[in-house]
């Protein structure tokens, strides 16, 4: 199996020195930079080219969502894990919506960041089940169309949006025409409130409509 390169950004050192230790006990692992703000993790980010990039929201100056922002408009397929201490479905829905891999509070047992990290390097999405528990009551309490009211079929091709096949694929394996496709997954996106295609995905994972460790599309 490959090796993950991983780049820690975090404000506190000894935080950081915590992590490394805790990373590099698996034999794929590697910390290949470290940064504590937002210019140095963009620097770093560039210098390394890592496999996944764990990094806090609260960093001093530029945020942790602007940094991640910043790092994927060089590059739109770096793959960022949220480790923030940040627990409520607000922060998360912000990291995703500017394209996060994931996103796991500090308050989460050791092997849940593990794994998480794992799963966005080989192409996936992760999320710490508070954080997934988090996103599910807030649709619930929301007011928000909920997904059960989806029909059969529409339930399907957001099952099928969110493991990360094209609009195409999804056409030939339904055997649909395309024009019909795309006018189901508008009307999923407006049933369940959907802003875009990230958020589709991320709403897909809390409802339990795939597993968290499922690997889904590259994109963003």
């Amino acid at each position: 199996m490959n090796g993950i390169s991983i780049l820690l950004v975090d404000d506190h050192p000894i935080v950081r020195e915590g992590y490394r230790r805790l990373l590099e006990m698996r034999p794929r692992f590697t910390v290949c930079g470290e940064a504590e703000d937002s210019n140095q993790a963009y620097a770093a980010y560039k210098a390394n080219r890592p496999s996944v990039v764990i990094m806090d929201l609260s960093l001093v100056g530029v945020s942790g969502i602007e940094t991640l922002r910043r790092i994927r408009e060089f590059d739109k397929d770096a793959k960022i894990l949220i480790f923030s201490m940040h627990s409520g479905s607000a922060f998360a829905l912000k990291a995703f919506e500017a394209g996060a891999r994931g996103y796991v509070t500090k308050s989460s047992p050791p092997s849940e960041l593990i794994r998480a990290v794992e799963v966005i390097a080989e192409g996936g999405r992760a999320m710490s089940e508070d954080i997934s528990r988090a996103l599910a009551a807030d649709r619930l309490s929301g007011g928000r169309p909920a997904i059960d009211e989806l029909s059969p079929r529409e339930m399907e091709v957001l099952r099928l949006v969110a493991t990360g096949l094209s609009s195409d694929a999804i056409a030939n394996l339904l055997n649909l025409s395309l024009k019909t496709v795309r006018n189901i997954h508008y009307a999923v996106k407006a049933k369940i409130g959907a802003e875009n295609d990230a958020h589709l995905v991320w709403l897909a994972l809390a409802a339990g409509l795939i597993p968290t460790d499922h690997i889904v599309s590259h994109s963003g």
